[in-house]
């Protein structure tokens, strides 16, 4: 991974010598209560976003190792909204101090503050030092319009928690406003194309090619893109562009369980997580889902292949499952139940803990009972495992790590999904498509 062009010249505020010193064993961890295990897998996960973070920007790396190794500058912007929204919760349980969470914000708004942007649109990677763009592919060095939803998903729920009456919390907040109302996503649309591109570069164009259809992990862009104050698009882009990918409407049934939307099978259970990190999917309708029935459905189905375990993998099971892209022991695959090579991604079940609360509480105890201190390391479990192939990652990588966190404090608390539907863009961008939701009534459910 490149580095960058100079030493650290500061390091952001990170955690005291307690707060490092405090983690428990596997062993420690399975004799918890419910709750306490929960609040315990959250709190170390979010090490990843606190310890583990860039040390000058605090944004998120896109991976770290369970070896003490020196960290490059390169750092993930989806990655990085994940880690915000981390943060607040962290503040909100007292794993860090407001002051704290404040100051390492402010440091991670100058560098994004600097970034070279492309139609307001930041790129996959940036240097974490300097802001610049640190390419993902030969023509991928330019915009990459899901990454940047994934970070603005995430410092829109910033702006919206740090509302004190302090000169900190104001500069935060305006400049997120400011960031956001600069990206043109409209220009995405590739020239008033009824769809959104992922990509543009100005040195390699349009060439990706890379049409935003559904269902996947996308819908917050749509989302987004609608809610924009100043480059918005509008309904028409979100029907007849993400709404008409071949593998939007589904209807068929799996393991008995009908699914909505989707891909056969439902594909990688990322896609009930990303979007729903601030989406509440709670009572979220359209003309063509229930989201949370679509969502609940998803993940029954990937339990259910496991628990059927058709290709006989080794360890699969109802207290083991949960399939997704990870890291496994070929390199990195999206792994799904029409796409199984025998890996367990941890943070499938765990950030499904909404959907499937008795299913993910069995598989965590699973997995601290059976696999111990060999999947749970210092920012939380690994990345995947394999009992099939006796092999453990020994990785862990923002875009899993995140939801965990995110996704677990929505089940317990709500919280980041309160601050996100409260939003009054978002709730604007929301009815623009022609959503409902017990938020955009006149009281949003408690």
């Amino acid at each position: 991974m490149p580095k960058g062009d100079r030493a650290p010249t500061a390091k952001v505020q990170g955690a005291s010598k307690k707060k490092k010193a405090d983690a428990l064993s596997a062993a420690d961890l399975a004799k918890l209560p419910d709750d306490a295990l929960v609040d315990a897998v959250q709190r170390q996960t979010f090490r990843f976003f606190w310890e583990g973070a860039h040390p000058v920007s605090g944004l998120a790396s896109d991976r770290r190792t369970t070896r003490d190794e020196p960290v490059d500058d390169l750092v993930a912007i989806g990655g990085s909204g994940f880690g915000v929204m981390a943060i607040i919760v962290a503040v909100e349980r007292g794993w860090v101090t407001r002051d704290e969470a404040v100051q390492r914000l402010m440091h991670s708004l100058d560098v994004l503050g600097k970034a070279t942007c492309f139609h307001g649109a930041y790129p996959h990677f940036i240097n974490g030092l300097t802001g610049a763009t640190i390419p993902f592919g030969r023509k991928d060095d330019g915009g990459d319009l899901v990454e940047t939803a994934l970070l603005f998903q995430g410092l829109l729920c910033v702006r919206q928690y740090f509302q004190r009456d302090t000169p900190e919390e104001a500069s935060i907040r305006s400049r997120i406003t400011r960031l956001w109302e600069e990206v043109e996503w409209d220009w995405y649309t590739q020239g008033g194309r009824k769809l959104l591109y992922w990509h543009w570069s100005p040195w390699n164009g349009w060439a990706m090619d890379h049409e935003i259809h559904g269902w996947n992990e996308c819908l917050i862009t749509y989302v987004l893109a609608a809610s924009s104050p100043r480059y918005s698009v509008g309904a028409d882009v979100y029907h007849r562009g993400y709404a008409a990918g071949r593998d939007f409407i589904n209807g068929k049934t799996y393991y008995g369980i009908e699914l909505p939307l989707g891909q056969p099978y439902g594909g990688p259970l990322f896609f009930a997580h990303y979007s729903f990190c601030g989406l509440d999917p709670r009572g979220l309708s359209d003309q063509y889902a229930n989201y949370w029935d679509l969502n609940v459905a998803h993940v029954r189905i990937n339990h259910a292949h496991c628990v059927a375990n058709p290709k006989k993998f080794k360890g699969y099971g109802a207290d083991c499952w949960g399939l997704t892209a990870s890291d496994d022991a070929f390199g990195y695959g999206a792994h799904a139940p029409d796409n199984d090579n025998g890996t367990i991604s941890p943070t499938a079940a765990l950030s499904s803990l909404p959907y499937a609360p008795a299913e993910v509480m069995k598989a965590l105890r699973h997995f601290l009972s059976r696999h111990g201190d060999k999947i749970w390391k210092r920012y939380g479990f690994v990345d995947a495992f394999s009992e099939q192939q006796d092999w453990a990652a020994d990785t862990f990588l923002a875009i899993d790590q995140g939801p965990i966190v995110v996704m677990m404090e929505n089940h317990r608390t709500g919280l980041l999904w309160k601050l996100f539907m409260s939003i009054p863009e978002i709730q604007n961008g929301l009815r623009k498509l022609g959503f409902s939701s017990p938020h955009l009534a006149d009281k949003a459910p408690r």
